[in-house]
């Protein structure tokens, strides 16, 4: 079977990125197979906060800016479109969103960030700064302890577990192949196509996407690419169902449809280990409560730890391998916010060579030149 492709395009990783790229890829007309290693592989969608954010992005990057800016602005017609496919509702909503701060000094930290940004961001989707009576003026029940927040009205949320589920199943609907529990062990050249290696079994394809996540170092380095990813552990807290109360976007602090209260955004340095520690339970809980306190008397019904997926300088990696024309790799920590911008932009880039200019900066060269 030497140069031979049973598909036109083998995508590893069938986390967020890797089935919105299949997805995108489907749609494009292409033949799509879809190889999951499952969920003994660090998902990094289980400790997904599901939101849909602009605010923090792009210090340093204006291409970072306007790419996440574009796959916002994919949102509203991606979302009616999947759940048009599917049926499933993905709890969109844009109402704007909040970064609350809890210290002078927070404020000023986060002050100093949108400073930072704001050169990048373009004039209708600047982030602010509100003083501590803006922030009561806007939102009823904050804390006395919370002193300002940062805010950006291109901020919104949906529920990151209907869009896996929705992403998945328009695969399915539109013909995609996926296989699960399948880790795959290597790609090799095969003629002017690819061969990927799972085990005893392979397959073959005209071009192969890396969305493996933080197995996605494994493939570069047998493609003569550097190291890309890293782990970083956050850690969640979920609260018994409550009646609703919190219609604002925030990113620490968020309101199921379902009642529940998720509550989030730790970032450790804790190597693969995905557990949970008392210590940051502690910190999420006593933060919550000062922030809202009325959460000071709700019951916590579980927690989890995840990993999320970074690379060396915290930017997404888009990249073509130099040497190994149409093997392709896919990683970034906002897998929600950039899943329209996946499914259409970089999923033409596979399937003709249409590449965002803005990605092309997103090389894993970067990393080279900084070992």
């Amino acid at each position: 079977m030497s140069g031979t492709s049973e598909q036109d395009v083998i995508v590893v990783g069938g986390g967020l990125i890797g089935i919105a790229s299949a997805l995108g890829l489907r749609q494009l007309g292409l033949s799509v197979l879809l190889l999951d290693e499952g969920d003994v592989a660090h998902r990094a969608a289980r400790g997904n906060f599901g939101l849909v954010w602009l605010q923090s992005k792009g210090g340093g990057s204006g291409d970072y800016v306007r790419w996440t800016r574009r796959s916002i602005d994919h949102w509203p017609d991606f979302s009616r479109e999947l759940t048009e496919l599917t049926g499933i509702d993905l709890g969109y909503r844009r109402p704007g969103g909040y970064h609350l701060c809890l210290s002078d000094t927070e404020f000023a930290s986060r002050s100093a960030l949108v400073d930072r940004i704001a050169p990048n961001q373009p004039d209708d989707a600047k982030t602010v700064m509100l003083d501590a009576a803006e922030v009561r003026r806007r939102i009823d029940g904050v804390g006395e302890g919370v002193v300002g927040a940062s805010y950006n009205e291109l901020d919104g949320d949906c529920n990151s577990l209907a869009l896996f589920r929705a992403l998945h199943e328009g695969f399915n609907r539109l013909g995609g192949r996926y296989k699960p529990s399948v880790r795959v062990d290597a790609v090799e050249r095969d003629g002017g196509a690819y061969r990927v290696r799972t085990g005893e079994d392979s397959f073959g394809a005209s071009k192969v996407v890396f969305a493996a996540g933080l197995g996605l170092n494994r493939f570069a380095g047998q493609v003569g690419m550097p190291e890309i990813v890293r782990p970083q552990r956050g850690q969640i807290i979920v609260t018994e169902r409550l009646r609703p109360f919190l219609s604002m976007v925030f990113s620490q602090i968020r309101q199921l449809p379902n009642g529940t209260v998720l509550i989030g955004d730790t970032k450790e340095d804790a190597g693969f280990d995905n557990g949970t520690t008392s210590i940051i339970m502690r910190e999420l809980a006593e933060r919550a409560v000062k922030t809202l306190p009325h959460l000071a008397n709700v019951n916590i019904v579980r927690a989890w730890g995840a990993l999320r997926v970074l690379t060396h300088d915290g930017l997404p990696c888009y990249e073509e391998a130099p040497d190994w024309p149409g093997v392709f790799f896919a990683t970034s920590h906002s897998a929600v916010t950039l899943a329209p911008g996946h499914a259409r932009e970089f999923a033409r880039w596979v399937a003709f060579g249409e590449a965002p200019p803005d990605l092309l900066g997103f090389s894993s060269a970067r990393f080279r030149a900084a070992a």
